[in-house]
């Protein structure tokens, strides 16, 4: 990506990591990008912050490209296609999520466990993403997305959402039954708004004051709470 040059949309560009009080984000100009292959362009509603984009831009998470656009909790609208996009029609509303793209041949994409994918690409961390006005994204990994929800509504839950969600799945706790969250961060919040709405007694464990106070108005049974046991809602 050749940034900050040949002026087409504005975004933010990281070229060296570092700490966000030194403002290692650059807010420029960089050539509006044109979709391939399977890729469609879109234009960007919304971008979640996630403490992943804060890991990247920080050089917590080892740097993968000279220059990268961060945010991958993107929510946008459809405005062009590539050669061999065909999923979604222009002017679909899609959100786009970490996981951009895998190889889909290696043993974990075969036996559908994709998100292990050792040649993946990552939205905002290999691959440009949503600090910008545009992106582009292959169809395949999109979602697209209900109406009702605004886009920064829906943007969090591209990320927080898609955790929180696949982590109560793989619980396998029947609707009616008693789950336990380990920690109460985004990924939790939305979990226990999905468990409460299945029927569920959900305990919650965080030592964090604001956690707590937030676990128990969402609707939390019990939690022990930094060593003490508190009672949430009944």
């Amino acid at each position: 990506m050749n940034a900050c040059r040949g002026a087409a949309m504005k975004a933010c560009v990281l070229s060296t990591p570092g700490p966000v009080e030194g403002s290692p984000l650059v807010y420029c100009d960089v050539p509006k990008p044109t979709p391939s292959g399977s890729e469609v362009l879109i234009r960007i509603g919304a971008c979640g912050i996630c403490r992943t984009d804060l890991h990247v831009v920080e050089g917590e998470l080892s740097q993968r490209v000279c220059q990268i656009i961060p945010g991958h909790q993107v929510v946008g609208t459809i405005e062009a296609r590539g050669e061999y996009s065909s999923r979604f029609p222009i002017g679909t509303r899609v959100g786009v999520p970490w996981l951009h793209r895998t190889c889909g041949v290696c043993p974990y994409c075969s036996r559908g466990a994709e998100n292990l994918c050792e040649r993946a690409d990552f939205t905002g961390y290999t691959v440009a993403g949503g600090y910008a006005e545009y992106m582009v994204a292959p169809d395949e990994f999109l979602y697209s997305l209900p109406d009702g929800v605004t886009d920064v509504q829906a943007a969090p839950l591209l990320c927080a959402g898609i955790i929180g969600f696949r982590s109560l799945r793989l619980s396998a706790v029947p609707h009616g039954g008693r789950l336990g969250v380990y920690g109460f961060g985004a990924a939790g919040q939305v979990a226990i708004q999905v468990a409460r709405h299945w029927g569920m007694s959900v305990y919650v464990f965080t030592r964090d004051g604001r956690h707590q106070s937030l676990a128990a108005e969402l609707g939390a049974t019990w939690g022990r709470f930094g060593g003490r046991r508190a009672a949430g809602k009944t």
